[in-house]
């Protein structure tokens, strides 16, 4: 157990939980410990999905941890700041061969939107509200902010919430496409796990693939992300697992993936 996360496993779905009351926010050394987390989970061949989620009613993560702005102040002529950490994890989420999904509830704004925007599958309470507020403190999202919402909702849409700084409820953040499930607060943990479990029940190294064609693919020309895309079926075709599916299929049975 961490000092401000803590994991508990459910089959191969690791619950990962962010508790720094009263409202979760990433401060830097919150910020190190979920990654080093992360980073062990995504190693653990016990693990196959993880689903994120904040502890307490009130948020999610609310965002960033204001107290520590005045000393990055003596870090602003270096590449980064607090800003570098958000990016960092996302870095490290986005190359992970694991996938994430996000169990929002109440709060989840600023660095919390731009953590929620790393995960694979959001899923949100109805009470959620979701927002990049940074625009008030005369800054700017900093952490994926403005890279990472207009790939999910559009240029305008993220703008509306960059520039406006005022939070949408979580239907229309689902009408957005901001998130993809929307349910009430008593089932949204298990809604999460649902989708986790499904996640987990399928090949790793074809999940793995997929994570990493999303990633590298998005803003190439069709010509070029077909030619990977084929790349990545004839990986999996050779793949042990994708030995095993098409054999299970044949013989008519529950495969049994070993993430190879």
């Amino acid at each position: 157990m961490g000092e401000l996360i803590h994991t508990e496993q459910d089959g191969f779905v690791a619950v990962v939980t962010i508790d720094h009351p009263p409202v979760n926010a990433l401060s830097a050394a919150l910020l190190e410990e979920l990654e080093a987390e992360l980073e062990r989970l995504d190693v653990d061949d016990g693990t196959r999905a993880i689903v994120l989620r904040g502890a307490g009613e009130r948020a999610f993560v609310a965002g960033a941890d204001i107290s520590e702005f005045p000393a990055l102040r003596e870090a602003a002529g270096q590449e980064g700041g607090s800003a570098r950490g958000i990016q960092k994890l996302g870095a490290r989420m986005d190359k992970a061969r694991t996938p994430f999904v996000a169990a929002i509830h109440g709060y989840c704004l600023g660095g919390g939107l731009e953590l929620a925007m790393c995960c694979d599958v959001r899923v949100a309470a109805e009470s959620a509200q979701l927002g990049q507020p940074e625009i008030k403190l005369g800054l700017i999202p900093g952490g994926g902010g403005t890279q990472r919402l207009p790939r999910l909702v559009g240029i305008g849409r993220a703008m509306l919430l960059n520039v406006g700084g005022e939070p949408i409820d979580a239907h229309t953040a689902y009408e957005w496409g901001l998130v993809e499930k929307v349910v009430p607060a008593e089932e949204l943990l298990h809604a999460a796990l649902a989708i986790a479990g499904t996640f987990a029940e399928r090949s790793p190294h074809a999940v793995a693939v997929l994570r990493e064609l999303a990633r590298t693919t998005r803003d190439l020309p069709l010509e070029e992300g077909l030619r990977r895309e084929a790349d990545g079926f004839r990986r999996c075709l050779a793949s042990e697992d994708g030995n095993e599916g098409v054999a299970a299929f044949l013989e008519k049975r529950p495969p049994r993936f070993a993430g190879r």
